[in-house]
């Protein structure tokens, strides 16, 4: 088998559950087999769909700034809470809890990278008074 190098932000890496990895494109679907790897590079907010919360029921995932400066968010677990807010710098990352709904925004234009079991994820759009609050 020829080894070949893999451009991280042009691919959607899958780490399938019988030990394969394989990359394809990030429009084909993932799969849902296995874990999945990301790596991406945003300019702005909407790169990272900051105006949803994002949850994976599945599996935990890790979410990791490579380079930049990002704000990751975790939405409160009962009304009245305020959100937590975990600020990663190049070369941190933290591990979102399975079924916790979280978004990202961007302190500066960042390089981020995050694996996660994509099976059963949802986006949903934030709240118009939560977006004023920010």
């Amino acid at each position: 088998m020829t080894v070949t190098p893999l451009d991280l932000f042009d691919s959607s890496i899958h780490l399938r559950q019988d030990g394969e990895i394989r990359a394809g494109s990030r429009r084909a679907d993932a799969g849902r087999d296995g874990w999945q790897l990301l790596a991406f590079h945003a300019r702005t907010d909407a790169d990272v769909h900051a105006d949803h919360w994002e949850v994976h029921p599945e599996a935990e995932e890790i979410v990791s700034c490579l380079i930049g400066k990002i704000r990751l968010f975790l939405r409160p677990e009962r009304p009245g809470q305020p959100e937590e807010e975990i600020r990663l710098t190049a070369g941190t990352a933290a591990i979102v809890p399975r079924g916790r709904w979280h978004r990202i925004a961007l302190d500066i234009p960042s390089t981020i990278m995050a694996v996660t079991l994509p099976r059963g994820s949802r986006l949903e759009r934030r709240a118009r008074t939560q977006e004023g609050a920010r």
